[in-house]
């Protein structure tokens, strides 16, 4: 056992006298041993060289390959759920695979189906027909873990097969860009490859999370886990077991974070809420009258911690409920009724922090040249057609707006509540908040060439630009 726990361990055991250490030893040893038939090893084909129509149906309900098809193995991990053979993987450990294979603590192995999936939130169900005798995990309540608490992992890091680790929870709510919700347990636990779609249990013997990804300079561990929250996993899983999909809630907004500089720009005391940087056309933000440039502070009675929050909470609200938002509009408080839909299936699964340095000279037209939207531009720059502002020529090395990423080719759409057209009114707008000493201008950007994805809806995107001095 590595990491937090052995070290919180061997302390207990040194100050405990040789009786009771003994005890806690054995309790622990108890625990991991009855955690152990919980927890399968996952072994999945899957064809990588023939194009989707080669490939063909087989017995077990998975794809086929086709002839003389090259195979990739992947190893993973999973746990049971229910004792008629559901068991909890992750999405890119079963992906497109014709043969599924678990194996059980005691070396039992069984074939079993893939029986539903969200690539989105990477996240799969599979179950296994087999007489053997199949013990189901428990699900804790895992918005009750703590920074500190010990854990435990257990599964097939690099195809070795079954194997336990410990140590702690390192941190909570990261956002390693995996997914638009992203809300995972870190931890210093060794997860390594193989330990995808395992369990990572407290020390009730309890799963709060599934054990989904990992940060290292090389492919092995580096202290850097991640496991997806037990309350977020179930959410997904239970629709997959009873539902064709997972059918979260969806209003058609794109949100981003509130930073400090967007908060200056903005006029707000501190930064707070979730800005709308997007709206889909028709969707139920747009026809319930959100705009572009609301921060959205409330859901109900709740406030988020961050965008990623305020996501969770739509996906979690049923579809066809109407739930008021708080909103901040051109610096005034007021409420949004918006009917949640339910996502569209494509967008939802479709797959799909520049830090501005310490002292930067900030030229008079903050480095940025632009130019309206003529048809030749849109040709030259291949901007889109419903795209409307001023198109960025250039941009100054070593300024700002370089920093903060805006190139060639992309859109200013806005500039706070107001549409920009021409580099006058841009100027104009950057010297008014220059004379309010806002300290950053707040723009609507679309990227040049950006997808429109269910995580990037609709491929705009806030920048707070400096337009003075540090």
């Amino acid at each position: 056992m590595r990491g937090g726990v052995g070290m919180a361990v061997a302390a207990m055991l040194a100050l405990a006298g040789p009786a009771m250490a003994q005890d806690m030893a054995f309790s622990q040893a108890q625990l991991v041993r009855s955690l152990l038939p919980e927890v399968v090893n996952i072994t999945a084909r899957a064809e990588i060289s023939e194009p989707p129509s080669a490939v063909m149906a087989s017995s077990s309900g998975n794809p086929a390959p086709a002839a003389n098809a090259m195979i990739r193995v992947n190893a993973g991990s999973g746990f049971i759920i229910d004792p008629s053979g559901e068991i909890v993987t992750n999405w890119h450990v079963v992906v497109d695979a014709f043969e599924i294979f678990v194996t059980f603590s005691d070396g039992t192995r069984a074939p079993a189906e893939l029986v539903n999936a969200s690539p989105l939130v990477d996240l799969a169900v599979i179950k296994v027909h087999t007489t053997h005798k199949l013990v189901p995990a428990h699900w804790a309540d895992s918005s009750k873990v703590q920074v500190g608490d010990p854990v435990l992992a257990i599964g097939n890091p690099l195809g070795v097969g079954q194997s336990v680790s410990g140590g702690l929870v390192s941190a909570l709510n990261r956002n390693i860009m995996d997914t638009p919700y992203d809300d995972f347990i870190q931890t210093d636990a060794a997860i390594n490859h193989g330990n995808s779609g395992g369990p990572l249990f407290d020390l009730k013997g309890q799963v709060i999370g599934v054990n989904s990804a990992l940060i290292s300079p090389t492919s092995g561990n580096a202290g850097l886990g991640f496991a997806m929250p037990a309350n977020d996993a179930r959410f997904i899983i239970e629709r997959l077991t009873h539902q064709a999909w997972a059918r979260p809630g969806y209003i058609g907004v794109k949100l981003q974070p509130v930073t400090a500089e967007m908060a200056q720009a903005l006029g707000m005391a501190e930064p707070q809420g979730s800005i709308v940087a997007g709206l889909a056309e028709g969707g139920p933000a747009a026809q319930a009258g959100l705009r572009t440039g609301d921060v959205l502070l409330r859901i109900g009675a709740t406030t988020p911690s961050d965008e990623r929050a305020l996501l969770r909470d739509i996906a979690r609200t049923p579809p066809g409920s109407s739930v008021p938002f708080g909103v901040r509009r051109a610096g005034a408080e007021v409420t949004v009724a918006v009917k949640v839909d339910e996502w569209p299936v494509m967008w939802w699964e479709h797959r799909s922090a520049a830090n501005g340095p310490p002292h930067w000279s900030v030229p008079a037209d903050l480095g940025i040249g632009v130019a309206p939207l003529s048809e030749e531009m849109r040709m030259h720059y291949e901007v889109r057609p419903e795209s409307r502002g001023v198109v960025v020529t250039g941009v100054l090395p070593g300024t700002d707006a370089a920093q903060r990423g805006l190139s060639a080719g992309d859109v200013i759409e806005q500039v706070g509540d107001a549409a920009v057209g021409s580099a006058a009114e841009l100027q104009q707008a950057v010297d008014q908040a220059r004379a309010e000493k806002r300290g950053y201008l707040l723009v609507l950007v679309m990227r040049k060439n950006q997808p429109v994805t269910a995580a990037q809806l609709p491929g705009t995107k806030w920048l707070a630009l400096r337009v003075g001095a540090m």
